[in-house]
């Protein structure tokens, strides 16, 4: 029997759309997410003022995408329409960023095998806990899969590289400040220049604040985070520095714990 003209295998056409999207979404720049002491913490290198790529959804639910802008603003317009939906039907309570990610998991995955094009597109949706051992971080992905991150989470460029040196840096109970100083040494490629307080976008879901626990981020309140991170990443460097040995018979004191030397984003 012989195959018409054209034809390609179904596998070949998946392969094929998981390549378009992937290629897609390695265009944008990366988002990273990760719990610190008091919640969740969202941090994109994001020139724009307009557009965002970090988002509340419902009083607990943030979102962060990378990707073609207007696929997931679509998205996100739809998760909002469903968290309100289900909150004035039932409880504000049963609205969570479980059944919102399973959503997304149907839409996305249904995109990816019906359509000629999938959504290029990545997505993190995540929920802030009353105790960070009920803090939710999901990631989902252009079709459908969904994975639960426990900690940490990258997304979008360079994703790979940036989840390996979150990873190297991050630590369970880190204060705001030293979570922004981890977030963005994990997005500057090494020897790289951090982008400016002004191109950032800093949103987190904090537990403390009530009723909505989204806050954005900016402005000299940013600014002062950013020194406040610089400046503690500096300290071990400096005390590092001041114990290397000497030209005595003492031998020199090693420093305790790991030193974390990132470099700038």
């Amino acid at each position: 029997m012989t195959m018409p003209f054209g034809y390609a295998s179904p596998e070949q056409i998946m392969r094929d759309k998981a390549d378009y999207a992937r290629k897609g979404i390695a265009r944008g720049r990366s988002v990273v997410v990760l719990q610190y002491e008091d919640g969740i913490l969202f941090v994109a290198p994001n020139p724009s003022r307009a557009l965002h790529k970090i988002s509340e959804i419902y009083d607990r639910i943030g979102f962060a995408a990378v990707g073609r802008y207007n696929e997931f603003e679509a998205l996100r317009l739809g998760g909002i329409r469903y968290a309100d939906i289900n909150g004035y039907t039932y409880d504000r309570t049963d609205v969570t960023a479980r059944g919102l990610a399973n959503l997304y998991a149907q839409n996305l995955g249904q995109i990816f095998t019906e359509s000629i094009k999938s959504m290029e597109v990545e997505v993190v949706v995540a929920e802030v806990g009353d105790t960070p051992e009920a803090d939710a971080i999901y990631r989902l992905t252009f079709d459908g899969s969904v994975f639960d991150e426990h900690g940490t989470a990258a997304m979008g460029g360079q994703a790979e590289a940036v989840a390996t040196r979150l990873k190297e840096r991050y630590r369970d109970g880190m204060g705001l400040a030293e979570a922004l100083e981890t977030a963005l040494t994990a997005l500057t490629e090494p020897g790289g220049e951090r982008p400016p307080a002004g191109q950032l976008e800093v949103a987190v879901l904090d537990r403390n604040r009530p009723h909505r626990k989204f806050l954005r981020l900016a402005g000299p309140r940013l600014e002062r985070l950013l020194a406040e991170g610089a400046a503690a990443s500096a300290a071990p460097a400096a005390e590092t520095a001041e114990a290397a040995p000497g030209t005595g018979d003492s031998p020199a004191t090693a420093p305790e714990g790991d030193i974390d030397t990132g470099s700038g984003a």
